[in-house]
């Protein structure tokens, strides 16, 4: 009896290592322009969190992967057009994107607050910023949250943060909304001196603070493949690393 159990046990074994070797590569899509998640450093190879988590993901999985640089404003359409498997780009799951993509657990949480001039502003109400220019991505949470709440302000949208930081530097915007942690680099490099957080992190429906995994609808397989996999992390210490590696404090 013992020996039938034992046999049984490894043809599963067996079966399941076979399985995760034949296992189809996967193509995952980020942004590539969204320190520090994911950037081009000064050698021109991608890195980040958002690239380094999905690294640790596919090891996790046992699974081949290439990871891929999209425009942030079509990582969805290529998600659709099975362009790619899966988007790691620090996306949030939003009722308008639920429709599009299935979404995983969370693999981190973050806030939104606006950068600006400290010497500038001090309140962040909408009635204090009638008129004045302020910048966030274009499809973005923040995007949606300003033309929400701030109806007499100049909302400018831009292709990614690189660029509204460079209008603010240039004075071409008045504040920037965005997520806080990707708002360190600037603020902690010589061009960023001056400018500071403005307000609070801001608490609302719209600015759901959570980064999830996108795949494909109809994918659920994939879904729990990589939720497994981000508990895995977790659970043996790889998740810190990567994330001290880039954020001193647990984003978790």
């Amino acid at each position: 009896m013992f020996s039938k159990l034992k046999l049984t046990m490894t043809v599963i074994i067996l079966l399941f290592s076979i399985s995760r070797i034949y296992a189809s590569p996967l193509i995952i899509a980020t942004e590539g322009v969204y320190p520090p998640f994911s950037y081009f450093n000064e050698a021109g190879e991608l890195t980040g969190f958002d690239v380094d988590i999905a690294q640790a993901l596919c090891e996790v999985m046992q699974r081949e992967c290439t990871i891929v640089t999209i425009a942030w404003s079509d990582l969805l359409d290529g998600l659709e057009a099975g362009d790619f498997d899966a988007i790691i780009a620090s996306m949030a799951k939003t009722e308008e994107r639920a429709r599009r993509a299935l979404f995983s657990n969370h693999y981190y949480r973050s806030q939104t607050t606006f950068v600006g001039d400290p010497r500038r502003f001090i309140s962040i109400a909408p009635e204090a910023l009638e008129s004045k220019r302020l910048s966030a991505g274009l499809d973005s949470i923040q995007a949606t949250f300003l033309n929400q709440n701030y109806p007499n302000s100049d909302i400018v949208l831009t292709d990614n943060l690189d660029e509204s930081f460079e209008l603010l530097k240039l004075g071409q915007v008045d504040l920037v909304l965005t997520d806080s942690i990707n708002s360190l680099g600037f603020l902690t490099s010589p061009e960023g001196f001056a400018f500071d957080f403005i307000g609070e992190p801001i608490i609302d429906p719209i600015l759901v603070a959570e980064a999830r995994i996108a795949v494909q609808l109809g994918n659920e397989s994939l879904v729990e493949e990589f939720n497994q996999a981000i508990l895995q992390l977790r659970l043996s210490g790889a998740y810190d690393r990567i994330n001290r590696k880039y954020v001193p404090f647990s984003i978790y």
